[in-house]
């Protein structure tokens, strides 16, 4: 369906054509007229389908239909992380730019003084993550009382347990009366229950089957020895060319540790992740997408609403431990209906983590072995170190029979030119010594 069928106002339809669209996605089509009429929703879509503008565009007209009075704050939308709020930001000021409306925000790791000028001066809409804004509820910097609209946007994760608690807080004052939106990839049904507290009546509108990836993303697992991972990742960027890939970690220290390996490898990397100044976190993000820097690295912050143009690789080097969170993190490529690839290089500490992950997705993940990285069948199973918390007595993974895949030739498809620099480096790096890319100590 076209987007002027969807009973926009012509200032929305011209910008969402200065964008480059024409056509509504699935999720668009569906939430769009919802949002219009009034309704709560509940929207679970894949990642990279228009969720964004699929709350954006309706707010903005809702807004519009009455502007009377002084300007006071009316809409909010919550999101996980401060990437996410810039981004939905940013989106909210491009399709409402032939529209009379202020919005700002408002996230922490920056000086809050900018944002308590802004809130003075007046604003409509403000994006937001929850902690900063709990601080200028606090210290009655904000009034959410005109709140006509809430959005909680990746709604999974800001519903989980440990943000529940601030959710209700900024909840509990807004005005009863009022819009309520939910956005997400994943809802498991315990989220879902919850999610029930804060809607009224909601319609459910549910794109694809519930916890799926896009249909474009090609995905496969290399089983490798933990101490060899950083070692076969080389080789793969190298061997297969890759330009631009994003890779995943558990942690903050092991973003940072294996940015460091891969750029003394000759591959240009960079880590994100909460450790990171805002500062820092923006100059990365934007040198990644310019090309400046072949691999980002990043936590599972990264993970929620990234929006990176035509990215075509996406690594877990580690798995991740829920669930839900390997669909965000492959949800990064393939977006808008293009192709990507999601590779994950998986030791026998995680077969547990993966067999969850292909029981959520009610699928068998292809398995490939490269020459030269088969699993050493001596190696036994180890518990995975969540953050500080202690090693469990129980082993995450199994033993190692059965951990096979299909082989892969160092010449064919998946191949490449054996004297790329990334091939070089990884030469260089497989003379290290062989800990430096397996141990890992938890942050």
């Amino acid at each position: 369906m076209l987007f002027n069928q969807l009973g926009l106002l012509a200032e929305l339809l011209r910008a969402v054509q200065s964008q480059g669209y024409e056509k509504a996605t699935p999720v668009q089509h569906k939430a769009i007229p919802l949002i219009l009429e009034g309704r709560d929703i509940l929207a679970g879509a894949q990642t990279g389908t228009g969720k964004t503008a699929g709350f954006t565009l309706p707010l903005l007209q809702r807004l519009q239909a009455n502007t009377k009075g002084p300007r006071r704050v009316r809409a909010l939308i919550l999101t996980p992380t401060r990437e996410l709020a810039a981004q939905v930001h940013e989106s909210v000021r491009n399709y409402g730019r032939y529209l009379n409306f202020r919005s700002m925000e408002i996230y922490g790791g920056v000086s809050s003084r900018p944002q308590i000028s802004k809130l003075r001066k007046g604003v409509d809409i403000i994006v937001a993550t929850p902690g900063r804004l709990l601080d200028h509820l606090q210290q009655r910097n904000v009034d959410l009382s005109g709140i006509e609209i809430l959005v909680l946007d990746e709604a999974d994760r800001m519903l989980d347990m440990g943000f529940i608690r601030d959710i209700r807080k900024i909840v509990n004052e807004l005005p009863k009366e009022r819009q309520s939106l939910m956005f997400s990839a994943t809802f498991s049904n315990d989220i879902k229950r919850l999610a029930n507290d804060f809607l009224v009546d909601p319609q459910e509108i549910q794109v694809a089957q519930r916890n799926t990836t896009a249909e474009r993303v090609e995905q496969f697992v290399y089983p490798v020895d933990k101490r060899r991972k950083r070692e076969l990742l080389s080789e793969l960027i190298g061997r297969e060319n890759w330009q631009q890939v994003l890779v995943f970690t558990r942690t903050k220290h092991g973003a940072n540790r294996l940015a460091e390996q891969l750029s003394d490898d000759g591959i240009q990397s960079v880590a994100i992740h909460g450790n990171k100044s805002q500062g820092a976190r923006t100059k990365a993000l934007a040198a990644f997408k310019a090309g400046r820097v072949r691999v980002l690295v990043a936590t599972d912050i990264a993970a929620r609403g990234l929006d990176i143009d035509k990215l075509p690789h996406v690594v877990n080097f580690e798995m991740p431990h829920v669930p839900e969170d390997y669909i965000h993190r492959i949800g990064r490529t393939a977006r808008a209906g293009r192709e990507g690839q999601a590779v994950s290089l998986v030791c026998i500490d995680e077969k547990k983590l993966l067999k969850d992950i292909e029981s959520l997705l009610n699928t068998h993940i292809e398995k490939i072995v490269m020459p030269g990285y088969e699993v050493d069948p001596r190696i036994k199973a180890e518990p995975i170190v969540q953050g500080r918390q202690q090693r469990s007595k129980r082993p995450s993974g199994g033993g190692n029979k059965a951990w096979r895949g299909k082989p892969t030739s160092r010449s064919g498809k998946r191949g490449g030119n054996a004297n790329s620099r990334g091939g070089k480096a990884n030469a260089r790096g497989a003379q290290r010594k062989q800990s430096s890319g397996g141990r890992r100590r938890a942050s």
